[in-house]
């Protein structure tokens, strides 16, 4: 029997300083942030993400 997966959440914590540094994980420390250009392509992907989300839920 198959098994069919309705929602899928994943939960990601961005760290650009580490990043850079070539280490994974951890959240941003305070006073710390993106460079504008990475965090407006973060925030249209989500965008896109969310009315991809959206859309599909209103489909019968």
């Amino acid at each position: 029997m198959p098994v069919l997966i309705r929602e899928l959440h994943i939960k990601v914590s961005v760290n650009a300083l580490e990043a850079a540094q070539g280490t994974s994980g951890g959240s941003l420390t305070p006073g710390t942030s993106a460079p504008p250009e990475d965090r407006e392509r973060l925030v249209a992907e989500c965008v896109e993400q969310v009315l991809s989300i959206l859309k599909s839920q209103r489909e019968p």
